[in-house]
């Protein structure tokens, strides 16, 4: 991709590989900040898959729009990301009972007669129609393998001995798509059952405080279960670059940034 290489001219000059004038560093940072900005949410990302090509579409915080075959999968909707596009859907995971994960409104209009609707116990009683998961159990479900994993805090709460999420309360979730694992980890630390997650192709990981966790803890995380392709998300506020630089030294992994909150 050409933000790869651009990328890659970069660290070259940084490292002081290359020699060039300060007129050029800056035409190359500016068009590096804008190939960044083209990979606005909006925009599909590919992943390939027995079966043809995942495509993945970052909406806005949280919430994930993704297409294998004829499935289209929305996780946590949420009705301030721009929807006005986006096909009906076949299957629909909510991680939590926060109203930027649990968008009543949204569900609404995403759903149609057959779609699945898999909510943790905690937000069953604001919804209808709804398949309960809770954490270790896995569905088949919409044609989709889908595994309900634990996401909570280890530290972090609104007052002193509390959680902003509890043990069992929400849900991560692993969806099997063509042979290949998309870990979706909800709002979460970098937890010990995270950590021991094996065989993952796509990663979605939060970092924001004080309701996860710091970038670094994030990319601490993900070099302990090792996904092929990671994407930082529900990062509102967070140093992207301090989780990128703790990852560059491990070439196994792929960093994919990208914008999930358009116009801010």
């Amino acid at each position: 991709m050409a933000y790869d290489s651009l990328r890659e001219s970069m660290k070259a000059i940084e490292r002081k590989e290359v020699g060039l004038t300060p007129k050029t560093v800056f035409a190359l940072g500016a068009a590096l900040f804008l190939v960044t900005s083209l990979l606005s949410a909006g925009t599909a990302d590919t992943v390939a898959a027995e079966g043809g090509e995942i495509r993945i579409t970052p909406v806005l915080h949280g919430s994930v729009q993704v297409e294998y075959g004829d499935k289209v999968i929305y996780v946590d909707p949420w009705s301030r990301g721009d929807y006005s596009k986006a096909p009906k859907a076949d299957l629909i995971l909510v991680t939590d009972i926060h109203g930027d994960h649990l968008d009543v409104e949204m569900i609404a209009k995403l759903r149609q007669d057959s779609t699945v609707l898999v909510v943790p116990a905690a937000a069953a009683d604001k919804v209808d129609g709804e398949t309960v998961m809770g954490n270790g159990e896995t569905h088949e479900l919409a044609g989709i393998l889908i595994e309900a994993v634990p996401m909570y805090n280890l530290k972090r709460g609104p007052e002193e001995g509390g959680l902003f999420h509890e043990k069992g309360r929400g849900n991560g979730y692993i969806l099997t798509l063509g042979g290949q694992r998309l870990y979706l980890a909800g709002d979460t630390a970098c937890i010990p059952e995270m950590r021991e997650l094996t065989d993952i192709a796509v990663a979605f990981v939060p970092m924001n405080l004080p309701y996860t966790m710091t970038p670094s803890e994030a990319a601490e995380c993900v070099k302990a279960f090792q996904p092929k392709v990671v994407y930082p998300y529900h990062y509102r506020g967070s140093d992207l670059g301090e989780f990128s630089a703790a990852l560059e030294d491990d070439s196994e992994i792929e960093v994919r940034i990208r914008e999930w909150y358009p116009g801010s």
